[in-house]
């Protein structure tokens, strides 16, 4: 059973740039694919990026794409999302989530889950 526990987050101005953290605990981190999703108030939650248990290969929304970058260090079971030229269109609940084995752009894919920090981004 592996717990994720999110730091980071907060509010900034159109343009700058924030460091989401997921601190992994529990089980076998090295093991798990994760990945990063969020929500906003009333909408279904989407994906936003993804990273596999050896941190080779990434994927991400195409609506992030060159602006935000997923890593993980697995010596300190630790994953980032690095959040750079942001919008206003990324404001909303991020969520790590982690599942054994291969890493999915599906959350219901996912067994484990952090409980969500908030990011708003205003103009």
């Amino acid at each position: 059973q592996v717990q994720l526990v999110q730091s980071g987050g907060g509010s900034v101005q159109v343009g700058g740039s924030l460091t989401l953290s997921c601190a992994a605990s529990g089980g076998d981190f090295s093991d798990c694919g994760m990945g990063w999703f969020r929500q906003v108030t009333g909408a279904e939650r989407e994906f936003v990026a993804a990273i596999s248990r050896t941190g080779r290969d990434t994927l991400y929304d195409d609506s992030v794409k060159g602006r935000f970058t997923v890593s993980r260090d697995n010596s300190k079971n630790t994953g980032l999302l690095q959040m750079n030229s942001l919008k206003p269109e990324d404001t909303g609940i991020y969520y790590c989530a982690a599942r054994e084995g291969y890493y999915s752009t599906y959350d219901g894919d996912f067994n484990y889950w952090g409980q969500g920090t908030q990011v708003t981004v205003s103009s």
